[in-house]
């Protein structure tokens, strides 16, 4: 990942993942690009090539609000990653807090009895834990990267059953989430860029950030469940995740999370 042009990094690869005809553009004849090629994108924005070279190359990293909702509209960003853009033509890179989690939000996470909860800040390290999110997986142990664990870990490949899917989840709310000018972040792409799984999911260059979801769990004690995720912002910190798992009731995977501990 190329940090200090995160913006150029993403419009050439967003670029290749438009197909020329869907842009009403003429397909045939040999292309040596998959996508658009940069002139063709820049008159879908109603830019000038050499501009757009020149934000490609990092030389301007700060366009302005009309020329990136050009772009996303020439690129057909949905509205997530609509907003990744516009983050990384922000002047500075956006950093989260390196604050400690409340005492308050330690007691709440322990009340939610047979509840796995934790707490997470935009890079993905678990900053806080209930004892059920801990018996759930050793990756939501306080100090552990989830992004780490989930690639460079091999027990994350057997927990979850739809690894492929929670892995490009992941990846995509990484991309989303964090910000890849921060030192931090940089460090951590580049250690995860030796598995091959993470290089070609994170060269797609989606993002989402977590959502609320279901998520099937292979535990090696309790066996299957399938619990629901929620993804809540902390309040005066809005760098802070709080993510819950819950079963519906009654329910195998109910049964399941009572024989946790």
């Amino acid at each position: 990942m190329a940090a200090g042009n995160a913006l150029g990094e993403f419009l050439k690869a967003r670029r290749g993942r438009v197909p020329p005809s869907r842009a009403d553009l003429p397909a045939h004849g040999r292309r040596r690009v998959a996508g658009l090629r940069r002139d063709e994108l820049a008159r879908l924005a109603g830019i000038s090539e050499p501009y757009l070279t020149r934000l490609e190359q990092g030389v301007d990293q700060h366009p302005s609000p009309q020329v990136l909702r050009a772009l996303a509209r020439a690129l057909e960003l949905d509205a997530d990653t609509r907003a990744h853009l516009f983050a990384l033509a922000a002047p500075d890179p956006v950093r989260p807090a390196e604050t400690e989690v409340a005492p308050d939000l330690h007691q709440l996470l322990d009340t939610w009895a047979g509840t796995p909860a934790y707490v997470r800040n935009r890079r993905f390290e678990v900053l806080a834990a209930n004892k059920w999110a801990r018996a759930l997986a050793p990756m939501y142990e306080p100090g552990h990267n989830l992004v780490r664990d989930m690639f460079l870990d091999p027990a994350a490949r057997r927990l979850f059953p739809d690894w492929p899917e929670i892995a490009a989840q992941t990846v995509a709310a990484l991309r989303a989430e964090a910000d890849p000018r921060d030192p931090v972040t940089a460090r951590l792409v580049a250690e995860l860029e030796s598995d091959e799984d993470f290089r070609g999911l994170w060269a797609r260059y989606d993002a989402r950030p977590s959502r609320d979801e279901l998520k099937r769990f292979a535990h090696p004690h309790v066996g299957e469940l399938a619990l629901r995720r929620q993804a809540l912002t902390v309040g005066g910190a809005e760098h802070q995740v709080i993510i819950v798992y819950q079963a519906v009731p009654s329910s195998p995977s109910a049964e399941a999370l009572a024989r946790l501990l």
